[in-house]
């Protein structure tokens, strides 16, 4: 008990600092999203207003429903094509560690670095992706610069970009998996898809959960990529959360609204994290 004691009063100096250096960001963009402040040297109070401008205004409604856009056809697509990846390189036994080692290379590269690459690719006249259409005669789009192809392709990016990290999950999960199960069901008879979901698939439940959790985060906090290629646009068709907000405050001065547009959407996320929460307590006490 006396060791107890003694390492919660070693570790207080590391808990007060992780506090303030959560916890003041966050009240401050509290308290900054009931001002209206412009980067002067004065402001003025003006309460809840903020809240009702983003909230009765269009735009912050289509950057949600935006950031949700993207956020869910991203993990969704990352995560079977990264399992489907696993699975079947689990089958290779020659020049899997290679396959791997290649796999894991966009992922080397930064956001913005990723972006401008891709934004030279998709480009619609100098693009090697267009190009490569044109030779099977197919007259490419613009992909980042109409309303129906740029979301698509933010997603394509980022889907190129970040698949690499639920398939190294993945694939490292069947590797730890035990081979017994998977030797009983073949004796049952068992064919390779009913193996895949009796066996297979339960197995790495908790971990398909912990992946598409953190991708999840990751993709609903999404800046660099738009910014990089669409900044937001055409017709704000790609902006999301996080550029809205950005745009807000470094293009239109309006430091108190891009406040109260991060303070909403952390309610959202934390509401959201409150349900799963609840629902994963509940499958707890069911099991």
């Amino acid at each position: 008990m006396h060791r107890e004691k003694h390492f919660r009063w070693l570790i207080l100096p590391c808990i007060l600092l992780l506090a303030a250096g959560t916890l003041y960001p966050i009240i401050y963009a509290g308290y900054l999203s009931l001002l209206e402040w412009n980067w002067g040297a004065t402001s003025k109070f003006v309460g809840l207003r903020n809240f009702s401008r983003i909230l009765s205004g269009s735009s912050f409604p289509k950057a949600l429903f935006n950031t949700f856009y993207f956020a869910i056809s991203a993990v969704v697509i990352e995560t079977l094509l990264g399992l489907g990846l696993a699975l079947a390189i689990n089958r290779i036994t020659v020049g899997a560690g290679l396959i791997r080692t290649l796999m894991i290379m966009p992922l080397m590269v930064s956001g913005i670095a990723v972006s401008l690459i891709w934004k030279v690719m998709l480009d619609p006249t100098l693009g090697i992706v267009n190009y490569l259409l044109s030779l099977i005669g197919i007259a490419g789009p613009a992909w980042l610069g109409t309303v129906p192809t740029a979301m698509p392709s933010i997603i394509m990016i980022d889907t190129w970009w970040q698949t690499a990290f639920t398939f190294i999950i993945l694939s490292s999960a069947l590797k730890s998996l035990p081979s017994e199960p998977f030797e009983a069901a073949k004796l049952e008879g068992a064919t390779p898809f009913q193996t895949f979901r009796h066996v297979t698939l339960p197995m790495l439940k908790p971990v398909l959960i912990t992946v598409i959790i953190f991708r999840t985060i990751d993709t609903l906090k999404v800046f660099d990529i738009i910014f990089g290629t669409t900044g937001g646009g055409p017709l704000r068709a790609t902006e999301t959360v996080q550029t809205l907000a950005y745009q807000t405050a470094f293009k239109s001065y309006k430091f108190g609204e891009s406040a109260a547009i991060a303070v909403v959407f952390s309610l959202i996320i934390l509401t959201l994290c409150i349900i799963y929460l609840m629902i994963d307590s509940d499958d707890g006490e069911k099991a």
